[in-house]
Formats: C-alpha cells, sequence, structure tokens
C-alpha cells in the first residue's frame, strides 16, 4: 500500500490510511496464508474485506466495513489471524479488528484509534445503548432490528464458515411433533437447548432412517442460537468432520483444526456412524470430544444405532458416548403419523393454493406408509401439488391413484427392523437384544429365527442382514438361517411358532 498517513486535508469518508511500507507485503501473505487455509468461499464471505489500518510494534490494526462483520471475525477468527500474522512476523501478538467508521468519527473528534476489543455480543444490548444520542439510539435499534430479521440468514453464512453445515428453518421444537416412539429424544433436546449449564453430555441420539434425529439437532441449534446468540454453536455431519480433517493433513494446519472445533461452546456431530472403521479420523474426534468434555462443553451425537452397537469404532470412543444420555427414537406409531400428517397439512394447504387434505386421506396415509417420516411426508406434498397442477380435489380415489407405486412399494415392503421388532415381541425381549453380543438360548434362537425370516421375507443379502444384526459377518447368518431350517424339521414347537410370525408380518 502506498497511501499516505491521516491528516487534516484528508477525505472524513476514506478513513485512515496505512502508511508507505507499513508491512504491506506481511499483509498480503498473511492474507494469501488466510484464503489456503480457510478457502475461497470462507475467506470471500468473512475476510477479504478486511485492510491494513496500522503496524505498531507487537500489535496489529485491522479494519472492518461493518460492526458485525467485525463481531464475527473478532469471535471466530482471531485466533486465526494472531496465528497467520505471527508466522509472517514473529513479533506480532496482538491483533486488533476495528470498524472502519468508528476509526473515522474518532479520528475526526480527536479521540485515540487503539481501543482494546472484548469479545463482543453477537446482537447489541440496552446498556450499549447508555449515553448515546437519540440518533445514535435510533441506529443502534435499527442494527438490533436488521440484524433480528436477517438472523437466518446470517446464521446460514456463520455455518458455512468452512466448519459447520447450514441449519433448516423448517427444522425446530414447534415443527416437531412429540410421541411417544419420541418423547425421551424430545425432552432431552429441549433440556440441552434450554439449560444454562451442561446437563447431559454428550447427548446420544440414535434411531433409523427418517425418525427425526437430524431434527431435533437443528432444532437445539435454533434454540440456542435463539436463547444465546454469543455462543458457538458447530452443526455438521461427521463426514464433513473427516473431510475438513483430511484437508487440515492435507495443508499441514491441523493445529488449526485443533483450535477451531475445541474453542466451540456445543458441537453437535450428525450419522457418528460413518467414521466407524476410519482410524485417524476416530483418534482426531476422540481427542475433540475429550477436550470439549473437560472443558464442560456440550456435545451432541446422532447416529443410526446405540453406542455400543457402533462396530468399527473403538471401544474407547464407544464408552465415552454412552456416558451421557443415550435418548433412542424408535419408529413412528400411528397416531403419531397421523400428528404429523395434520400438521402438514396446514403448511402444504398454505403452500398450494389453500388446498384442503380430508380427515380420511390423512388418516388413510398414515395406516399405508409407515417406513418413516419423510416418505410419509414427501407423499402428502405429492398428493397436494397434483391436486393444485391439475385443478382437482384431493379425495381418496385420487391419493390412491397418485401414489400407487408407492403404496404397492410399502405393500411388498417388508424391513429387516419389521422383523426384529416384530421377533423381539413375540418372545418378550428388548429390540437391542436383536443386535447384542448376549450368546445365551433365550436370546440367541430368537435371533436366529429374525436372521432366517430376513432372508425368506426382504430381498436384502447375507452380508446385510449381518450388518443390521450388530455387524456381524455373513457367515453367521448363514449358520443361524441352516440352523433354524435344521430345528424346523425336529421342532413342531418351534415351526409353528416361525410360521405364526411370518403370517404376522406378512399380514
Amino acid at each position: 500500500m502506498t497511501a499516505v498517513p491521516p491528516n487534516a486535508n484528508q477525505s472524513i469518508q476514506s478513513g485512515p490510511e496505512p502508511t508507505p511500507d507499513i508491512d504491506g507485503r506481511h499483509w498480503a501473505q498473511v492474507r494469501a496464508r488466510l484464503r489456503t487455509a480457510l478457502g475461497d468461499t470462507t475467506f470471500n464471505s468473512w475476510l477479504k474485506g478486511l485492510s491494513l489500518i496500522a503496524v505498531d510494534g507487537e500489535k496489529v490494526t485491522l479494519g472492518s466495513p461493518t460492526r458485525f462483520l467485525r463481531d464475527w471475525v473478532v469471535s471466530h477468527y482471531a485466533d486465526r489471524l494472531r496465528l497467520a500474522w505471527s508466522e509472517e512476523d514473529p513479533l506480532i501478538t496482538k491483533v486488533e479488528v476495528v470498524v472502519r467508521s468508528d476509526i473515522v468519527r474518532q479520528h475526526v473528534s480527536g479521540r485515540t484509534t487503539s481501543e482494546t476489543l472484548a469479545r463482543p455480543e453477537m446482537r447489541p444490548t440496552a446498556s450499549r445503548n447508555e449515553g448515546h444520542s437519540h440518533s445514535d439510539d435510533r441506529r443502534e435499534n435499527q442494527r438490533v432490528t436488521d440484524f433480528s430479521q436477517s438472523d437466518s440468514m446470517a446464521t446460514e453464512h456463520a455455518m458455512h464458515d468452512g466448519l459447520g453445515a447450514p441449519l433448516d428453518p423448517r427444522f425446530t421444537f414447534d415443527a416437531f411433533v412429540v410421541g411417544k416412539s419420541n418423547e425421551l429424544a424430545h425432552a432431552a433436546a429441549r433440556r440441552v437447548a434450554e439449560a444454562n449449564a451442561v446437563t447431559f453430555n454428550p447427548l446420544f441420539l440414535y434411531g433409523g432412517v427418517g425418525l427425526g434425529k437430524t431434527h431435533l439437532m437443528h432444532a437445539i441449534a435454533w434454540e440456542i442460537r435463539r436463547r444465546s446468540p454469543e455462543r458457538r454453536v458447530i452443526y455438521l455431519s461427521a463426514e464433513k468432520f473427516m473431510y475438513q480433517f483430511i484437508r487440515a493433513l492435507r495443508f499441514k494446519d491441523t493445529m488449526a483444526f485443533k483450535q477451531a472445533f475445541r474453542s466451540v461452546d456445543v458441537l453437535m456431530i450428525d450419522d457418528v456412524q460413518f467414521i466407524s472403521g476410519k482410524d485417524s479420523t476416530q483418534e482426531e474426534f476422540f481427542h475433540t470430544f475429550n477436550a470439549l468434555i473437560d472443558h464442560n462443553r456440550q456435545v451432541v451425537i446422532s447416529a443410526d444405532r446405540s453406542p455400543s452397537d457402533l462396530e468399527g469404532m473403538e471401544e474407547r470412543i464407544r464408552s465415552r458416548l454412552g456416558w451421557g444420555l443415550v435418548a433412542d427414537i424408535h419408529p413412528t406409531d400411528y397416531e403419531l403419523r397421523l400428528g404429523i400428517l395434520q400438521a402438514k397439512a396446514d403448511s402444504v394447504a398454505s403452500g398450494h393454493g389453500g388446498c384442503e387434505v380430508p380427515g380420511r386421506v390423512l388418516e388413510f396415509l398414515a395406516h399405508r406408509i409407515t417406513s418413516n417420516i419423510r416418505e410419509l411426508e414427501g407423499a402428502l406434498t405429492r398428493v397436494a401439488a397434483f391436486a393444485t397442477l391439475v385443478g382437482r380435489p384431493i379425495t381418496l380415489d385420487m391419493t390412491q391413484e397418485v401414489l400407487q407405486d408407492l403404496l404397492r412399494a410399502n405393500d411388498r415392503r417388508l424391513s429387516i427392523d419389521d422383523i426384529q421388532r416384530k421377533v423381539a415381541e413375540f418372545y418378550n425381549l428388548r429390540m437391542s437384544d436383536m443386535l447384542s453380543a448376549r450368546r445365551s438360548r433365550v436370546v440367541a434362537r430368537p435371533r436366529q429365527i429374525a436372521m432366517y425370516l430376513s432372508k425368506q421375507l426382504t430381498p436384502r443379502s447375507l452380508p446385510e442382514i449381518g450388518r443390521r444384526f450388530g455387524g456381524r459377518d455373513h457367515t453367521t447368518v448363514m449358520h443361524a438361517v441352516k440352523k433354524i431350517e435344521e430345528l424346523r424339521a425336529i421342532d413342531a414347537s418351534l415351526s409353528e411358532d416361525i410360521d405364526l410370525l411370518r403370517r404376522m408380518l406378512e399380514g
């Protein structure tokens, strides 16, 4: 940079500029480091607008065009900026970020420009308005209003800062329908989101596909951000956690990775089963998990099975995942499915020209589509869209016509989960017994029957059936099928039980 120092003749709008050769080369190198480490998207969103104001001994002062951007940079990238500068110039130990318009006002009024910045609040508070003029109050209040109105957009940018994933604005607690199958998970999620202190750590949510795990995790994040916007919440999938770690290894930036994830207030990782068998990622996850727990930071994890059943996961990780509260989300029952459809029908009506969905149609869908919530809601959306596009009222006949392929698939679809649940219920066992390592006959024989029925009634392969039974090998399934076939030939009582189970499942 070659601009001259600020003086009395300088334009107020431009603000003070750095002196000639004021480490402009260092600043360019720092910017290059940050772009490489964070990626173009993050750099352009949050750091590109910063400019070099001054270098004074051990301190660097950077200028931000807006207060919101300054607050976000200080909250999320202060350590990264300081590290990048110290790598370029070991004498630098402190980096401050100030709002350029404040520098202009201070310069004109003769006040000092080197104020120390505390960690800012994300939202201005009433106390920050004290001592301002009425016009300043109006401007401050307008900033509060603007931030509130753009909360979702700001959050989405924040979650794209290279660490987290965006939050879905539809997934809130208000939009979550509670029933017997998910009431524990919902209550636990509420407690974590609303508590001032860490209660369950970690909170581990598990259940099948499309049952609401991700919805609850997004709801926790939204509620924490609403109640305590200054807390740093990061939500991401286990796949993205692994991607970030691999990227840090590639660019030799693992220290920044560790600092980024271990400085959050709430870490939420979805589908943690994805890192099963990935040793290096598990190692980093283990240390990140321990660091956050040790510092009393909240951790929320989700998976498709319980911690003890996460095959391919290190024993020490499975043990720690079970430290806090483990909450199972069971498959939905008829009442819950109907409640979800009734809640969905209101938004469908408003989004499709006010079309009304008759109660009989909702009841029909709740009875016939039992696989998961996503498919259930998708079916209702499909019916409403068809009615709107072709101009026909929603009736039961029309619903069957539009969804005939989906209804046929559900009629013939029998999942391994369905078989496990029915067999466990028949023999008065817990669902977890089907997946456990217990070998007592009272558990092992029903498990073999469930494997046998899974082979007979589903198109799933032996390896896939084995994975669904706690990660067992396909040879175990083969042995179970052979054993039950042999027993059926000599044990009439057992054969009758299996025939009864089959009729129950197919009916």
